[in-house]
Parts: structure tokens; sequence; C-alpha cells
């Protein structure tokens, strides 16, 4: 999983409530594509016209502007990532360039999904979403600092948020559940040789 520490760059608005997983990334992508193949697709039909790519991009939609074709921090709206657990959709997010989802409060799946990929959901309240978005509307970069907790902008206060202390260890590590029990395996040899001796039964032959 791909460390998270510090990442500085372009902070896309959408202000959107409610946004699901199906918004994110439509299930006939994740019929259709594998992982590497998503980005293009994140956001499809938010993104296109009617009709898909071929029918041209909508000039409005905040990803599609200039500014933020390339943007790493998404600012969103309440209950980001609702819906149905894809993990394609955090997938989606991070190919495009997505590094952190700023927003007041997550689907759980979809939370539990981001920190399984070094994707960064933090939790702020709208007024200070607000903020940041007035900071950035022009392209002004948004600086998400995991080590210090802050998000710094020119011309913007130090923002602090909270995050879990054990999620943030393996943030910035990058390691997920997979890493985390290969570190433990000394400890889960020395149980199962314990075990063993105690309850040999409960062991297939050698």
């Amino acid at each position: 999983m791909k460390a998270f520490t510090v990442v500085k760059g372009p902070a896309a608005s959408l202000p959107r409530n409610n946004v699901d997983t199906d918004l994110i990334i439509r299930i006939e992508r994740i019929s259709q594509l594998v992982r590497g193949q998503l980005g293009p697709w994140l956001f499809e039909t938010l993104r296109y016209r009617e009709g898909g790519p071929e029918q041209g991009e909508r000039e409005d939609f905040v990803l599609n502007q200039p500014a933020f074709r390339h943007a790493c921090i998404l600012l969103g709206g309440v209950n980001f990532g609702c819906g149905s657990s894809r993990e394609m959709a955090v997938w989606a997010l991070e190919e495009f360039g997505i590094r952190c989802v700023i927003a007041p409060s997550f689907g759980d799946i979809f939370f539990a999904n981001c920190l399984q990929n070094g994707l960064l959901p933090i939790c702020l309240d709208a007024a200070s979403i607000a903020t940041l978005a007035a900071v950035a509307a022009d392209g002004t970069p948004l600086e998400v600092d995991l080590r210090a907790l802050q998000i710094r902008a020119d011309g913007l206060e130090p923002m602090p948020f909270e995050f879990d202390a054990a999620r943030r260890a393996v943030l910035l590590e990058g390691l997920d559940e997979v890493d985390q029990t290969l570190r433990l395996a000394d400890d889960i040899d020395a149980f199962r040789r314990t075990d063993r001796a105690k309850r040999a039964w409960a062991y297939m032959p050698r």
C-alpha cells in the first residue's frame, strides 16, 4: 500500500451530499474493466455528456476544469462514499490522482476501503470545508500533512484535523492488514508452538 505522509496540490470541490459509490464508479465499468483502467471512468455521469466520453466532457464539472484536472484532494459533502461496498470506488479515485478526500462524514465501508488503499479520508465540519474550498477555488494548492495533522495553504492559518492514532500510524508507513499481520509473524509462530503443545488434536499432522 502506498504510504501517506504529505500531499500538496489542487483541491477540487464537489459540495454534494450522499455521493454514493455507483456515482463514483458505475457497476458496468467494474464488470468490464480491471484495476488500473478505472481512472478515466471516475464520476462518469458527471464528467461526460449523456452517451459517454465520445459525446464530450461537461465543461461545468469541476474535474474537467483546467485548474483541477490534476487535483489530488477532493472536498466533498455529507455521507461521501455511501451505498454499495465496492473497493473499486477507492481505486478509481486513486487512479485519477486523488490521495485525500475531506468531507463532514463518510460511508463506513468506503472509509475502511480508503484506509486499505492509502487514500486519506478526513472528517471536517462543513464550515471548515467551505473555507478550504474558497481558498482552493482559483487553483491555490492545499497541503495535507498527516504527520502534523494539519491542512495548510497560502493565506490560511494551519487547520488541524483529528485522526485515529493507530490508523494514522499504518497510513504513514503504508501498511495494509496483510502487512500488519506479517509484522506479527514471530508472535503468531510462538503462539502456535505453545498451542500445539497444549492442543495437538487441533492441528493437522505434519
